[in-house]
């Protein structure tokens, strides 16, 4: 890990929601606990029927840097994030990350992602910043997340090689530039109205690449009714902001920015 990684680990939270991911949950926090020992860890749990709940308030009991949110059921992927967004930024972390339980998100790469989030607002975990970088995905699911991408970059000029990804580090000042009660969406376009808004704010975004692996347990979440809030949400985005100037069509890939290593 980079000097810039390790000076920016203690001021750094991982928000993780959770639902029925007993399997995953304690091999996931023991993974970034072993990499990084000092970095901060949220898990937001939706009473999970499994178990899980239960599970993380074991980790907590053991870990003074890990904290749990319960809520009430399964309210979406979007709330969560929403609540954990504010509970850091009720307390004093500068890089908040977003990230996947289910280990398609490596935790090896958090270190880029301090690595760049040192010179960023905002850093993005690409898969295709060259190429496609996804393992055991369905040829569908690979075209559905490829053509998602392009659908967003034609409709609202965003940028972003990877639109639709769901592992960023923020830095405070976006999360708190960001009106979280006009963040419509709550399923994965989540990741697209975020994105939007902060380039839409003009901070500014990058992009890290990462390999994403379909997760091994568990069930996905992803279902048509995801995929359906997305089309239209897009819409919605352009319209809302159709009189509003856009930033300079900048790449968010800059290799020169990443730590010299392979991914």
């Amino acid at each position: 890990m980079t000097e810039e990684a390790k000076n920016n680990e203690g001021r750094a939270l991982i928000i993780i929601p959770t639902y029925n991911e007993r399997e995953n949950v304690v091999k996931m926090h023991d993974a970034l606990r072993s990499l990084y020992p000092s970095i901060g860890l949220l898990f937001i749990d939706d009473n999970s029927p499994d178990g899980t709940g239960a599970v993380v308030d074991e980790l907590c009991a053991n870990d003074n840097l890990t904290h749990a949110i319960h809520r009430e059921g399964k309210l979406g992927l979007g709330t969560a994030y929403i609540a954990g967004f504010r509970w850091a930024l009720e307390r004093d972390y500068e890089f908040i990350f977003e990230m996947d339980c289910d280990f398609s998100h490596d935790p090896k790469y958090v270190a880029d992602f301090l690595h760049v989030a040192g010179s960023a607002d905002l850093v993005l975990g690409s898969r295709y910043t060259s190429g496609i970088s996804v393992i055991n995905w369905p040829l569908r699911r690979v075209l559905l997340s490829v053509f998602a991408t392009m659908y967003v970059k034609i409709i609202t000029g965003l940028p972003a090689n990877d639109a639709t990804g769901g592992f960023k580090c923020f830095r405070r000042k976006v999360l708190e530039a960001i009106d979280m009660d006009n963040i419509r969406s709550n399923g994965y376009s989540f990741q697209i109205e975020l994105t939007y808004y902060a380039w839409l704010k003009g901070f500014k975004i990058r992009e890290v690449p990462i390999i994403f692996y379909e997760r091994s347990n568990g069930i996905s979440k992803m279902n048509k009714k995801i995929v359906y809030e997305a089309v239209f949400m897009v819409w919605r985005l352009l319209f809302a902001h159709l009189f509003e100037k856009k930033p300079q069509k900048q790449s968010f890939y800059e290799p020169e920015l990443l730590p010299k290593r392979e991914i």
